[in-house]
């Protein structure tokens, strides 16, 4: 009797910087893709001298060649779904605007990422604008932190769980994407994320796990946003408010595991393939 044949790969595609740390970026997309059994192809679009102590350099891949890279693995690849993160400069931003106006990638996670877990500069000034004007419009679900909404908001950082409700409803209603509005950076026993979808009324759902005392926490944010383009990738069709679920409860592992890594001696990393090292043991 000859073996089942096992269903098509899914694919997700990664749009983002490279962690030469290995613990953000590009890197932790990559290992959160494989993570979920997702085939994974990348389009970096900078690549940075980086640590867990923080970023000594940054060099960015001209927008000609970020489309080049796009346009290349479109041609020959059918992506299901598609996470966007660090793109250092407003001509990378129009870049892959105008692919995703015109190239079939899926639902895609916009990671407004501005700032590094060490606190380094990620994001050029002018591009802000960018992203907030011409590329959130363009996404399905933007993930910003408490900072980075913020910024595109144009108002003070959030300091209660209720002032990050109105501020992720109030993005969503200005870009008409699903926002997803990552509480990490207030206080208290539980991280709040809060998910907030466009229309009237916005449909708003809190999402709830108990706070990690951890230092490993670098590429947090690149993680969740890999992991619901990951999740989106899988479930075809499925709403946000299902699919957070499972990508958060991969993060709580990640993070709970990445103390025992023992990498670095600043912002280690979480630790990716917690499952299979479970497995092993």
């Amino acid at each position: 009797m000859s073996a089942p044949v096992a269903p098509p790969v899914r694919v997700a595609l990664t749009i983002a910087g490279s962690d030469s740390g290995g613990g953000a970026g590009i890197q932790a997309d990559l290992k959160t893709f494989a993570a979920h059994g997702v085939y994974g192809a990348s389009v970096v679009t900078a690549l940075t001298a980086q640590n867990t102590h923080g970023v000594r350099g940054i060099l960015a891949v001209p927008a000609e060649f970020v489309r080049l890279q796009l346009d290349t693995v479109l041609d020959d690849i059918t992506v299901h779904a598609t996470k966007i993160g660090m793109l250092a400069g407003a001509d990378v931003v129009l870049a892959v605007a105008e692919v995703l106006r015109s190239r079939a990638l899926g639902p895609v996670v916009l990671d407004p990422v501005m700032v590094a877990t060490s606190g380094d500069a990620l994001l050029d000034p002018g591009a802000v604008a960018a992203v907030r004007d011409v590329l959130l419009p363009l996404a399905d679900l933007v993930t910003p932190n408490v900072p980075e909404a913020a910024a595109l908001l144009g108002v003070d950082a959030a300091t209660s769980v209720a002032q990050c409700r109105d501020q992720a409803e109030e993005l969503a209603r200005r870009s008409g994407t699903a926002v997803l509005l990552k509480g990490g950076h207030l206080s208290g026993e539980a991280s709040v994320d809060v998910l907030a979808r466009p229309g009237s009324p916005a449909l708003t759902v809190l999402v709830r796990r108990d706070r990690v005392d951890t230092t490993a926490t670098h590429g947090t944010g690149c993680t969740l946003s890999s992991a619901l383009a990951a999740q989106a990738a899988l479930h075809p069709g499925t709403g946000w408010d299902v699919l957070v679920e499972p990508a958060r409860d991969y993060l709580q592992a990640a993070l709970l595991a990445g103390a025992r890594l023992d990498v670095g001696s600043g912002h280690g990393p979480l630790d990716h393939a917690h499952a299979l090292r479970e497995d092993r043991s």
